[in-house]
Protein backbone atom coordinates (compact mmCIF):
# COMPACT_ATOMS: atom_id res chain seq x y z
CA UNK A 1 0.00 0.00 0.00
CA UNK A 2 2.72 2.17 1.14
CA UNK A 3 4.07 2.13 -2.65
CA UNK A 4 0.38 2.19 -4.68
CA UNK A 5 -0.49 5.70 -2.06
CA UNK A 6 3.47 7.15 -2.87
CA UNK A 7 3.24 6.56 -6.35
CA UNK A 8 -0.72 8.23 -6.66
CA UNK A 9 -3.05 7.22 -9.85
CA UNK A 10 -3.35 4.11 -11.36
CA UNK A 11 -0.65 0.97 -11.16
CA UNK A 12 -0.48 -1.98 -13.24
CA UNK A 13 0.56 -5.46 -11.97
CA UNK A 14 3.95 -5.13 -13.86
CA UNK A 15 4.49 -1.48 -13.27
CA UNK A 16 4.40 -2.37 -9.45
CA UNK A 17 6.59 -5.31 -9.58
CA UNK A 18 9.20 -2.97 -10.91
CA UNK A 19 8.87 -0.52 -7.96
CA UNK A 20 8.98 -3.56 -5.62
CA UNK A 21 11.93 -5.40 -7.85
CA UNK A 22 14.08 -2.83 -6.39
CA UNK A 23 14.25 -3.77 -3.28
CA UNK A 24 13.81 -7.29 -3.97
CA UNK A 25 12.53 -9.94 -6.32
CA UNK A 26 8.96 -10.91 -6.62
CA UNK A 27 7.48 -12.68 -8.82
CA UNK A 28 4.59 -11.48 -11.29
CA UNK A 29 2.27 -13.55 -10.02
CA UNK A 30 3.17 -12.81 -6.29
CA UNK A 31 2.57 -9.09 -6.92
CA UNK A 32 -0.34 -10.16 -8.72
CA UNK A 33 -1.90 -12.22 -5.93
CA UNK A 34 -1.58 -9.41 -3.24
CA UNK A 35 -3.50 -6.82 -5.33
CA UNK A 36 -6.13 -9.43 -5.77
CA UNK A 37 -6.13 -9.49 -2.18
CA UNK A 38 -6.26 -5.66 -1.52
CA UNK A 39 -8.69 -5.53 -4.14
CA UNK A 40 -10.88 -8.03 -2.19
CA UNK A 41 -10.72 -6.59 1.26
CA UNK A 42 -11.89 -3.00 -0.33
CA UNK A 43 -8.35 -1.42 -0.49
CA UNK A 44 -7.72 -0.93 -3.72
CA UNK A 45 -10.05 -0.21 -6.82
CA UNK A 46 -9.56 -1.89 -10.50
CA UNK A 47 -9.58 -1.03 -13.95
CA UNK A 48 -9.03 -3.18 -16.88
CA UNK A 49 -5.90 -1.66 -18.57
CA UNK A 50 -5.32 -3.60 -21.72
CA UNK A 51 -5.14 -7.49 -21.13
CA UNK A 52 -4.32 -6.94 -17.46
CA UNK A 53 -5.89 -4.64 -14.48
CA UNK A 54 -4.70 -0.98 -13.01
CA UNK A 55 -5.07 -0.45 -9.59
CA UNK A 56 -5.23 2.20 -7.58
CA UNK A 57 -6.42 2.89 -3.88
CA UNK A 58 -9.51 3.75 -2.46
CA UNK A 59 -8.66 5.63 0.27
CA UNK A 60 -5.80 8.37 1.31
CA UNK A 61 -2.98 7.14 3.72
CA UNK A 62 -4.78 9.53 5.98
CA UNK A 63 -8.18 8.41 5.62
CA UNK A 64 -7.25 4.63 6.37
CA UNK A 65 -5.52 5.82 9.16
CA UNK A 66 -8.82 6.86 10.42
CA UNK A 67 -10.68 4.26 9.58
CA UNK A 68 -8.23 1.69 11.33
CA UNK A 69 -8.37 4.24 14.08
CA UNK A 70 -12.01 4.00 14.22
CA UNK A 71 -12.22 -0.07 13.78
CA UNK A 72 -9.00 -0.53 16.87
CA UNK A 73 -11.80 2.22 18.63
CA UNK A 74 -14.94 -0.11 18.12
CA UNK A 75 -13.02 -2.90 19.43
CA UNK A 76 -11.81 -1.48 23.10
CA UNK A 77 -13.79 -2.29 26.33
CA UNK A 78 -13.73 1.22 27.67
CA UNK A 79 -13.78 4.17 24.42
CA UNK A 80 -13.40 6.64 27.16
CA UNK A 81 -10.29 4.99 28.73
CA UNK A 82 -8.44 4.51 25.00
CA UNK A 83 -9.16 7.74 23.67
CA UNK A 84 -7.58 9.05 27.63
CA UNK A 85 -4.71 7.19 26.65
CA UNK A 86 -4.35 7.82 22.73
CA UNK A 87 -4.32 11.69 23.50
CA UNK A 88 -1.78 10.95 26.44
CA UNK A 89 0.62 10.10 24.24
CA UNK A 90 0.02 12.86 21.48
CA UNK A 91 2.77 15.47 21.39
CA UNK A 92 1.52 18.96 21.72
CA UNK A 93 1.14 20.42 18.50
CA UNK A 94 -1.09 17.18 17.68
CA UNK A 95 -3.48 18.00 20.96
CA UNK A 96 -3.49 21.84 19.56
CA UNK A 97 -4.63 20.54 15.88
CA UNK A 98 -7.54 18.23 17.87
CA UNK A 99 -8.74 21.47 19.98
CA UNK A 100 -8.67 23.16 16.86
CA UNK A 101 -11.26 20.57 15.11
CA UNK A 102 -13.28 20.04 17.82
CA UNK A 103 -14.42 23.47 18.44
CA UNK A 104 -15.03 23.64 14.40
CA UNK A 105 -17.65 20.60 15.09
CA UNK A 106 -18.87 22.55 17.99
Amino acid sequence: MEVVWGRGGWLTTRELRDVLSSERDLAYTTVMTILVRLWGKGLLERRKDGRAYAYHAVHTREQWTAVRMGELLGVAENRSEALSHFVSGMDKADVDQLRRLLRIDE
